[in-house]
């Protein structure tokens, strides 16, 4: 029974940090949201209301970041809006590190050398996931006119009629 004792607060103590970690990820967003539902909710929308709209709130954001991200030519916009979402993430998961090892870590000099290495961690989670974004539909189809010959298709479909299409209009 003890056995099984520890081996359920191994597991619950991952889960806890897996949560820990994934909300300091996404820490502008959870600010965000929570800020439109506390607004929300004393606007008189009620409580389900402020939830839903603090989630929207979220959802949105991440959205509009990606897609800023996304369609940004130049590198200064988009280390701006990377360090927009990355910044506040490395500020919590360094919070979060430096608690966690408090706990267990006596000299102070290691607790904040863990921290560190727990804000770059989550920092840079945050990055990859503001920068991950979705194919294109015109790369889908430029990768197709392109590569269609090495996977056997026919030429006379209009592959390359296709691609010089798709020159032209960009």
């Amino acid at each position: 029974m003890i056995i099984i004792g520890i081996l359920l607060n191994v597991v619950g103590l991952g889960i806890f940090c897996w949560a820990l970690f994934a909300l300091a990820t996404y820490a502008l967003l959870f600010f965000v949201g929570m800020t439109a539902g506390i607004y929300s909710f004393q606007a008189g929308t009620g409580p389900f209301g402020a939830i839903v709209v603090g989630f929207v709130t979220a959802g949105f954001t991440l959205a509009v970041g990606q897609y800023a991200f996304c369609i940004a030519r130049s590198p200064i916009v988009r280390l701006v809006i990377g360090l927009l979402f990355a910044i506040p993430a490395a500020r919590a998961g360094y919070e979060v590190t430096l608690a966690l090892a408090s706990l267990g870590i006596l000299e102070e000099w290691w607790r904040k050398s863990f921290a560190v290495l727990g804000a770059i961690a989550v920092g840079g989670t945050a990055w990859a996931h503001v920068s991950r974004r979705p194919t294109p539909l015109g790369d889908l189809a430029l990768h197709s006119a392109l590569f269609s010959h090495r996977m056997g298709d026919d030429h006379e479909r209009g592959d390359y009629a296709r691609l010089s299409s798709l020159d032209a209009e960009i």
